[in-house]
Order: structure tokens, then C-alpha cells, then sequence
């Protein structure tokens, strides 16, 4: 019997995306303003233009990840303003080196200095952040994610000397 289970978590914003946002409402301001003094005919389709763009783009930092695991395949999937879904990451737990929390003590001196850090998480302070440490086209990799405990108990059924709960 296949075994099916997905979650979504939603990424909270961190201060650089404020940080972002407020500059894309600044030049949006700016732009608007400068098109006035240049151009005051066509001032207010380029203004609508350009606010329209605004909007684009600050909701493009409306982000969320889908974990789906299916018989100890893990797919992650980016959604952006719940419009736009791009397949982030796709593997079987049977490459995965080791699952554990990353407040446990298996997430080594090592593992925190990888540069291949993949960051599927909330970003939340309270969240259950989980690692997979593996190797990804010859290269270390460590990927953050939040799964429930369906899912760490499916990757324990197929790889159970990897996946540590304590």
C-alpha cells in the first residue's frame, strides 16, 4: 500500500524581505513622482504601471514550501503567492546520510559549516526544524525542512540507522 503524506508551511519574512519590500514601495514612489515631472500626460498610466509592478514583486516574497513523501521519496516544492509551484528538491531517503533535529546533538560542528545549506523552513523560532545531511552531485549538502512525525516515521521504516529523534 503506498503511503502518502504532505504539509505546507508558509515562510515568515525576515528582515531583509521588510527591508526589500520597503525599497520596492519607496522607488515605486519615486518612479511615480519623476513620472509626473517628466512626462504629466501619460503620468498616470506609467503610475499604474508601476505600482502594478510593486505589487509583483512584493508578492513575489509570499513564499511557502509542500513536503510531499510517498514510500520514502521526499519532494519539496516552493510555492510563490500560491500562483507559481517550482520543484526545489527531489530524492529517496535511502540517499540520505542522516535525519535529525537541528537542536539535537547529531547536527555536528560539521554539518552547521556545510556551504551547501538548503533552507526549506518557516524561518519560525518555535518551529521543529529538522536536517538531511547527504550528498548531492558529489557535493555535501544539508537541507532545513519541517516535517510532521508521519513523515520521519516513514523515512525510519526505509532507513532506520539514519534517523535519529532524540
Amino acid at each position: 500500500m503506498d503511503i502518502f503524506i504532505e504539509k505546507i508551511i508558509r515562510r515568515r519574512k525576515s528582515t531583509l524581505d521588510i527591508l526589500l519590500i520597503f525599497l520596492i514601495l519607496l522607488g515605486a514612489i519615486g518612479l511615480s513622482f519623476l513620472s509626473i515631472m517628466i512626462i504629466p500626460g501619460l503620468s498616470t498610466f506609467i503610475m499604474i504601471g508601476i505600482f502594478y509592478l510593486a505589487y509583483i514583486l512584493v508578492t513575489m516574497l509570499n513564499i511557502e514550501f509542500e513536503y510531499a513523501v510517498t514510500n520514502g521519496d521526499l519532494d519539496i516544492d516552493k510555492i510563490i503567492n500560491q500562483r507559481k509551484r517550482k520543484r526545489v528538491y527531489s530524492g529517496n531517503c535511502k540517499e540520505f546520510e542522516l535525519v535529525a533535529k537541528v537542536n539535537s546533538r547529531h547536527y555536528t560542528k560539521n554539518i552547521q559549516e556545510c556551504k551547501n545549506v538548503k533552507d526549506y523552513s518557516s524561518r519560525s523560532k518555535n518551529a521543529e526544524v529538522w536536517f538531511i545531511s547527504l550528498r548531492e552531485d558529489g557535493k555535501q549538502t544539508v537541507i532545513l525542512f519541517e516535517p510532521d512525525q508521519k513523515m520521519i516515521d516513514n523515512f525510519r521504516t526505509f532507513i532506520p540507522r539514519k534517523v535519529f529523534t532524540d
